[in-house]
């Protein structure tokens, strides 16, 4: 969420109606606001990269069945505006 180096490419993505693909997107800054949702900052991470634009498509990793369930419950967060924009 702090690196905002590719912005244009993700403009460029939507405009085009493509997908992008974060990197990293994670980051432990968001540890309080996720507490606040009962979530994990991944989780939060996750919401707010599909709440980021249409064409986000974050592929998180996992190597566990409880990893791939948090990753999928991260789909339920839905952040307000303030939220969002107090993480971007």
């Amino acid at each position: 969420m702090l690196d905002r180096e590719h912005e244009p490419v993700l403009d460029a993505c939507e405009a085009a109606g493509i997908a992008f693909l974060p990197w990293r997107p994670v980051l432990p800054a968001v540890g309080e606001l996720a507490a606040g949702f009962g979530a994990t900052p991944a989780q939060l991470g996750l919401a707010w990269l599909l709440a980021r634009s249409p064409v986000m498509l974050p592929i998180p990793g996992t190597s566990k069945i409880a990893h791939l369930e948090e990753n999928v419950a991260a789909g339920a967060i839905k952040l307000t505006e303030a939220q969002w924009e107090r993480l971007a």
